[in-house]
């Protein structure tokens, strides 16, 4: 397995000590993972919005699934609702990047909030090719979880019935008539393989069937699941590190279990349970599109006390995309200095 970069793992206890693995093993990083474009847009919008307004800043649900982004936002001044109906009338609100519905667009509306739209862009495209497909009078199925907040913005998208399903067994079940013209959308955080499946049952049930095949995953999801699928082939157990409302790092941990590995998914270094490594030789690390950097350089110094002796980074796709702030945000261009006449 070709490794990017190897370096040591600052020993915080000796092996004797730590106990719970037997051998000095190697713990190796899948490239890329962590915070995607959209998360990273979505959180700087949260900040720039406290330092040009102050605080309170209104966030409309968890900005991304995760807890200590959250709580870190929460303490400069960030405060998370559920309800439009408990922001203040004019209040600075965000909406998060999971995207919303045309009701609570309206009830912001309604509540003259100054809102701040972070949904990520790719999120607002499946809403765009949802009403797309409305338009055009076709019946929409969305592949998708129902309840997670990205499936309750997309259901709401659009101002007519949507069909929500997650597996061949829900295609089955549908009581579309078959000749019926029926276009379908995705979350964007879904399993690779999982989708496809699905796409394939509604392909067989339903012969005019249109969508965008598996476009919609987004490419952060994407790459994230190609990574964990090779890291998982190298390693004896993957620690995914991503909050448990996480949708895109619950599937990362479905994959390495797929792979034949055993996953576990963990918010931080302190969920680690020693016995999920003994034995292990090598200890696969990923993170979740929503998790910061320093949790995985926290689980890694974890690792450390527990007797790991060496990190390695696995080669993989280096992200560039980067998603452009709501334009009242962005940072004014410098003035330019007017150059003096001769009098």
């Amino acid at each position: 397995m070709a490794a990017q970069s190897v370096r040591p793992l600052r020993r915080l206890r000796t092996l004797t000590d730590a106990g719970a693995v037997g051998t000095r093993p190697e713990v190796v990083l899948a490239q890329p993972r962590g915070f995607c474009a959209g998360v990273a847009r979505a959180v700087e919008i949260v900040e720039r919005a406290l330092e040009i307004h102050g605080k309170p800043v209104y966030v409309f649900h968890e900005i991304v699934h995760n807890g200590h982004v959250v709580a870190d936002l929460a303490s400069r001044g960030a405060v998370f609702v559920e309800d439009i109906a408990q922001i203040p009338r004019g209040a600075v609100t965000v909406f998060s990047a999971h995207g919303v519905s045309n009701a609570v667009t309206a009830l912001a509306k309604n509540r003259e909030l100054r809102v701040i739209d972070a949904t990520c862009p790719l999120v607002t495209k499946v809403h765009s090719q949802a009403q797309r497909y409305a338009r055009l009078g076709h019946a929409i199925v969305l592949i998708g979880h129902a309840g997670h907040e990205e499936v309750e913005g997309t259901v709401g998208s659009v101002e007519v019935p949507v069909h929500i399903v997650a597996t061949p067994a829900d295609v089955a079940a549908l009581s579309i008539p078959v000749n019926t013209p029926v276009a379908y959308v995705t979350q964007t955080t879904l399993s690779l393989d999982d989708t496809r499946e699905v796409i394939a049952a509604l392909k067989q049930k339903y012969a005019s069937l249109v969508g965008p095949e598996l476009d919609d995953i987004c490419y952060a999801t994407s790459n994230r699941q190609k990574a964990v699928r090779t890291l998982a082939l190298g390693v004896d157990v993957v620690l995914v590190v991503g909050a448990s409302n996480s949708s895109n790092s619950n599937r990362l941990r479905e994959v390495a279990v797929q792979s034949g590995t055993p996953a576990y998914l963990v918010p931080d270094a302190s969920a680690i349970n020693p016995d999920w490594l003994v034995g292990a030789a090598r200890i696969g690390v990923t993170a979740g599109a929503s998790a910061p950097e320093r949790l995985v350089t926290e689980v890694c110094e974890r690792l450390a006390t527990l007797g790991a002796a060496t990190l390695t980074e696995l080669p993989g796709p280096r992200e560039t995309v980067t998603f452009r702030l709501p334009s009242l945000l962005a940072p004014r261009p410098a003035p330019v200095a007017e150059a003096a006449t001769a009098g």
